[in-house]
């Protein structure tokens, strides 16, 4: 019989929204996320709190009043991990560990955490690594504050300043070489795209929400084994599979990282190279979860993601999956139908595809009449 290890840690989640800018559904909905988060993390969640603040507090991010309640809800329920939804500074991050006397995180670090687990090739762990360090570099007296906690102190001061020098030092030369070595999985992948460009195969790049549904699409419609799991961030690898398009046509589709709200910067930038694969794509499919509550806030997140990587442009097609979790699809379909040009309608779970592959002639023509006007 195989044991289950329990959590490592018991979380108490916290959130700070501004006033103006969320209403009480969207921020239930980003701590439900947040939870959802931790729990992928493998740490148990034993609270939750919520503060609405006008303007963030540059030391703690929330008020006085409610960091003390904060600690009584650590010490009755002996959290060992408090987790902010918001990314915290240096600064707020040390002031309250000092005050709530546990380990502080914000929801940065979960999600890089949580990349470091997922990550398999070894592209991805080094794209992990980069971002992780870089994230490390500004908070690296924190970090040993928490070894001067350990032993005291004694004896640590001096050597102390010396080693942190020591280590900013060390971090900025590993951050450099990895830099280098992602380079030229960016060169080998060009090399790559040039060798499928002469055997003129159109492109389609699978982009979307974490846990939209892009592995198991992908797995419908290539019938190739693919990881498919029904958690947050299963595969950060790019995989690439061919699909027969009626009557002589083959379209490669690439499966690529799940976005997610508030993804940290340092992973966006580590895994540009990964993420280039979208940008040379002939068509995007966008894959939404038709079936989530919060789908269009959602779609609005890849769109400026997307933005950031300068796909904005690209041509896009918006691929609802997961209809057979609809109330009503067909009044769902009429909806999404009227806001978006391509829009359809599918399940990848039951195989339920047609109306995505009967677009595909049509997607091909429209895309090579776009290239013969660009050329």
């Amino acid at each position: 019989m195989i044991k289950i290890q329990p959590p490592l840690d018991r979380a108490i989640l916290v959130a700070a929204p501004v006033t103006r800018s969320d209403d009480d559904i969207h921020a239930e909905q980003h701590l439900e996320e947040l939870a959802r988060l931790t729990h992928t993390a493998q740490a148990e969640v034993v609270g939750r709190m919520m503060q609405r603040v006008k303007k963030i507090s540059p030391q703690l991010l929330i008020g006085r009043g409610k960091l003390e309640q904060l600690g009584e809800m650590v010490a009755e329920r002996e959290a060992t991990l408090v987790i902010f939804d918001q990314e915290l500074t240096p600064v707020q991050g040390k002031n309250l560990e000092d005050a709530l006397q546990a380990r502080v995180m914000d929801r940065t670090e979960v999600i890089l955490d949580i990349f470091a687990i997922r990550a398999r090739t070894t592209e991805a762990r080094m794209q992990v690594e980069l971002a992780q360090l870089q994230y490390t570099l500004p908070r690296l007296a924190r970090m040993w504050s928490h070894l001067s906690r350990i032993r005291g102190g004694i004896g640590l001061r001096g050597p102390g300043e010396t080693q942190l020098e020591t280590d900013r030092r060390l971090i900025r030369q590993r951050i450099t070489r990895l830099k280098t070595k992602l380079e030229g999985v960016a060169k080998h992948r060009e090399v790559v795209r040039q060798g499928q460009a002469r055997r003129k195969v159109l492109t389609g790049a699978l982009v979307g929400y974490t846990n939209a549904g892009k592995s198991s699409l992908l797995h419908a419609l290539s019938g190739a084994k693919v990881l498919v799991e029904d958690r947050l961030f299963a595969t950060l690898d790019t995989v690439a599979r061919e699909v027969f398009v009626p009557p002589d046509d083959r379209l490669r589709l690439i499966d690529t990282v799940g976005f997610i709200r508030k993804l940290p910067h340092h992973l966006i930038a580590s895994f540009r190279a990964t993420l280039e694969e979208a940008s040379h794509a002939d068509i995007l499919f966008h894959v939404i979860d038709g079936s989530h509550p919060d789908w269009e806030e959602q779609v609005r997140v890849v769109d400026r993601v997307l933005a950031d990587l300068s796909l904005d442009g690209a041509m896009v097609s918006h691929v609802f999956n997961k209809m057979d979790n609809v109330a009503d699809p067909q009044i769902f379909a009429a909806r999404v139908r009227r806001q978006y040009e391509r829009a359809v309608c599918v399940s990848a779970t039951r195989r339920e595809l047609d109306e995505l592959k009967d677009t595909f002639p049509g997607l091909f023509a429209e895309r090579r009449m776009a290239s013969r006007v660009g050329g």
